[in-house]
């Protein structure tokens, strides 16, 4: 059993860890932290009735937490996971980190994309991305990973298998994705409040999204040059899911494109591509760690069509991170993991 804890646990990322938790045989919680509820437990706070419903929150100190635990996850914002990092890893502690801190090897990048200094830049050369499908030899021996972002979790796994075997042309890349209203956090704005997002459908933060320059670089990775994208993010009237629309030019026929992608899959639990003609549904990952993947052409204006959709707080985030603890541990990759949807 590994001890763990949980740093920010009162987010949706940090309830989701909570509850996937609930059922992983080898993980344990040993300590989550708020600095809000501090002296707390689950089950006062959230009305909590599983296995956690005693723990209790605890004030996010480094020196009291480093000689209880044997890994920590960061949910926390960025630019504040950086400290926590670099104290957890000094003391041998591997870090699964949820923000944006060590996702970028390119500092600059990093810190003109979020407007942030970074104390300890060696420590993004010593990160390992966290898309588990494509970094899964690195994350096996890592000791710090970055968890990816939820909407470049559901762009890369299609995109970086074709880029690196040139099965699609470098450009244009036009990703248009949706998603419901739990990626942008527990927050209490306007902007996301019930009567804002019902029933209606809404486009954000145009040409300047801070998961832009995320795929890029990961997408150039792979490309051997540097990428472009256009990227537009859209707010769905919806509490989780992602559904993304990714156009391209294909290099090969789709049938081709399709037997590539099923091959390259076929050991990933958690990947599927489905049949061609096949739309994949928000409502068919919801609730799971799965990424569905459809592959359609419009013959008529030459342009390849890839829909990816998955549960953002599950594969684009708790649910991989557990997925990576696994592999971290030597434990099977799916283990405590969901593959059955909630349709309701």
């Amino acid at each position: 059993m590994v001890k763990v804890a949980i740093i920010g646990a009162t987010g949706y990322t940090g309830l989701e860890l909570i509850r996937l938790a609930e059922n992983h045989p080898y993980l344990n919680i040993s300590l989550i932290t708020s600095r809000d509820k501090a002296g707390k437990s689950l089950k006062e706070v959230f009305n909590w009735s599983g296995k956690y419903a005693n723990l209790i929150f605890k004030e996010p100190v480094i020196e009291k937490i480093t000689n209880e635990v044997e890994l920590a996850f960061l949910c926390v914002p960025s630019g504040e996971a950086q400290q926590f990092a670099y104290a957890f890893l000094k003391k041998g502690i591997k870090v699964i980190d949820f923000s944006a801190d060590f996702r970028f090897k390119n500092v600059q990048v990093y810190e003109t994309t979020y407007n942030l200094k970074h104390a300890y830049p060696e420590l993004c050369e010593e990160a390992v991305y966290g898309l588990t499908e494509i970094f899964r030899e690195e994350i096996k021996k890592a000791d710090l990973v970055a968890n990816p972002g939820c909407y470049p979790t559901s762009v890369l796994l299609p995109l970086i298998p074709l880029i690196k075997n040139e099965l699609i042309e470098k450009e244009p890349i036009i990703i248009d994705s949706k998603s419901g209203t739990s990626g942008a956090g527990r927050k209490s704005e306007n902007y996301y409040s019930f009567c804002e997002v019902n029933e209606d459908f809404k486009a954000y933060k145009i040409a300047a999204h801070r998961h832009t320059p995320e795929i890029e670089e990961k997408l150039s990775l792979f490309a051997g040059k540097k990428i472009k994208s256009v990227f537009t993010p859209h707010l769905l009237p919806l509490n989780r899911g992602i559904f993304s629309t990714i156009y391209v030019k294909f290099k090969t026929k789709i049938e081709e494109i399709h037997k590539f992608l099923k091959e390259f899959y076929k050991e990933s639990p958690f990947i599927e591509v489905v049949p061609l003609g096949e739309i994949p549904r928000i409502a068919e990952v919801k609730g799971t760690n799965l990424c569905k993947i459809g592959i359609f052409e419009d013959k008529k204006r030459e342009w390849g069509i890839i829909v990816s959709v998955i549960d953002n707080l599950i594969k684009g985030a708790s649910g991989q991170a557990i997925q990576n603890f696994n592999l971290m541990f030597g434990f099977p990759e799916d283990t405590g993991l969901p593959k059955t949807p909630l349709f309701v």
